[in-house]
């Protein structure tokens, strides 16, 4: 009998992961303000190495606290993180899971700064103000990109000696690395814009210091949009990288020495294919008060939201741009990106299903696949396929309101649907991470 490619090695060049499905990058508010981790980050990770992913992609872990996205995040700006890290780390490797840092800064994207940086302007590739939620910004002098290179190396170097198993750099979704890589976002006119080469050469000299931080047999993957198509969703908004740029971008991550692309879709966030799903306007309007004060266009979008007519329009918009594939969404650009690089290709897209997984693989797609809502839903998925499942009793509804509530909840299921109706159930799980026994 064939062997169940779901369940066989994937070898990198400095990794080894016992299957094929990966936990994508996602994470809620669990750490404590100054960005030292807790036990609930901890919990939460052990959920799906439990459940039988082979490796964890963290979430957006800041590499310095100018560039997180919101307070609350665990980071690894400074060496007194080391200690909590790899603590998780060795919590995770007891169940044979790996475990991979996602080095992050987010640039213009910045939901809510905290007070550290109370009246100052995020940091971009641009000066141009973010379209949707009026987000200012500040494009960058050169010493400050010399210093923001340095921040990912020492990242990467605190992530070594935590006893980690690599590092993915986050290019995709609108943070940082994409606002110098999108032709719609970087409008410089210095050696870090205008050509792709030139657009392309901060993420470039980002993975040069990594090497010389941490040498050349240390996991380092690239997490990227491939097709920027964001005037589907804003119709302002420019037009940013093809698929060609990615490709080419990918093939120069390659030569610079990165061991594996994530291929994801949007350089805005959220984006209706990324994720894929419902616009859950209840829950959004409940969330979003909390980053009023962050944008200039922030309460104008509440107050659109306030509305039945404001909401039908966002629900519209998000509809129309999505399309209809949920399962696999971003399957066609990694193909087209794996058979241009010899490195290993990861797709994220709304999995859930084990025959399609093993179809993508099998012909030759992608490498792995990498889950986020699917595994908030069903923890144990990966078991539930190893059952012989090809989709779990009770799947991700696709609905978002996980993603939504993070802004000021605890990450999880909030589909109560799928509790039987039951909200202090439904709470219950939720709420699970913050126990402070059984997960050791």
């Amino acid at each position: 009998m064939q062997p169940d490619i779901l369940f066989q090695t994937l070898a990198f060049r400095n990794l080894s992961v016992k299957n094929r499905v990966f936990r994508s990058n996602i994470s809620g508010r669990f750490d404590n303000y100054d960005g030292s981790g807790t036990q609930a980050r901890i919990n939460w990770e052990l959920k799906f190495a439990r459940g039988g992913v082979g490796a964890i992609i963290s979430s957006f872990v800041p590499v310095s606290i100018r560039g997180r996205i919101l307070p609350n995040y665990a980071t690894i700006h400074r060496d007194e993180a080391i200690p909590f890290w790899r603590r998780l780390g060795e919590q995770v490797h007891d169940h044979d899971c790996r475990y991979i840092l996602q080095l992050s800064h987010a640039g213009r994207q910045q939901d809510a700064g905290g007070v550290e940086n109370l009246g100052k302007k995020a940091l971009s590739s641009t000066s141009r103000t973010e379209s949707f939620h009026g987000f200012q910004c500040s494009a960058m002098t050169t010493a400050e990109i010399k210093s923001t290179i340095q921040d990912f190396a020492a990242g990467a170097r605190r992530a070594r000696t935590a006893g980690l198993d690599g590092i993915e750099l986050h290019g995709a979704n609108g943070y940082l690395i994409t606002q110098f890589l999108s032709s719609g976002i970087n409008d410089r006119r210095d050696e870090y814009g205008g050509s792709l080469e030139n657009r392309a050469r901060f993420v470039l000299e980002v993975v040069r210091a990594i090497r010389q931080e941490v040498g050349a047999d240390f996991h380092l993957q690239m997490k990227i949009s491939a097709v920027d198509d964001n005037n589907a969703v804003i119709p302002w908004e420019k037009r940013g990288n093809t698929l060609e740029d990615s490709i080419q971008i990918c093939q120069w991550l390659e030569a610079a020495g990165v061991d594996a692309i994530h291929v994801s879709a949007g350089s805005l966030f959220p984006h209706p294919r990324n994720p894929m799903g419902g616009f859950p306007a209840e829950d959004v309007l409940r969330a979003y008060d909390s980053i009023i004060s962050s944008g200039l266009y922030t309460l104008r979008n509440f107050l659109l939201l306030s509305s039945p007519p404001g909401r039908m329009i966002f629900r519209l918009l998000w509809k129309r741009a999505q399309g209809k594939i949920i399962e696999g969404v971003n399957v066609t650009n990694a193909r087209a990106i794996k058979q241009a690089v010899t490195v290993p290709v990861i797709c994220t897209g709304g999995f859930q299903t084990a025959s399609v997984i093993r179809r993508v693989i099998s012909a030759g797609d992608c490498d792995a696949v990498s889950i986020a809502r699917s595994l908030i839903a069903n923890p144990d998925l990966v078991q539930i396929f190893a059952s012989g499942q090809d989709r779990p009793s009770n799947p991700c509804t696709y609905c978002n309101k996980c993603l939504v509530n993070v802004l000021e909840n605890p990450l999880g299921c909030y589909e109560v649907s799928r509790f039987g109706g039951d909200y202090d159930a439904m709470i219950r799980e939720v709420m699970s991470v913050f126990e402070t026994t059984g997960f050791e």
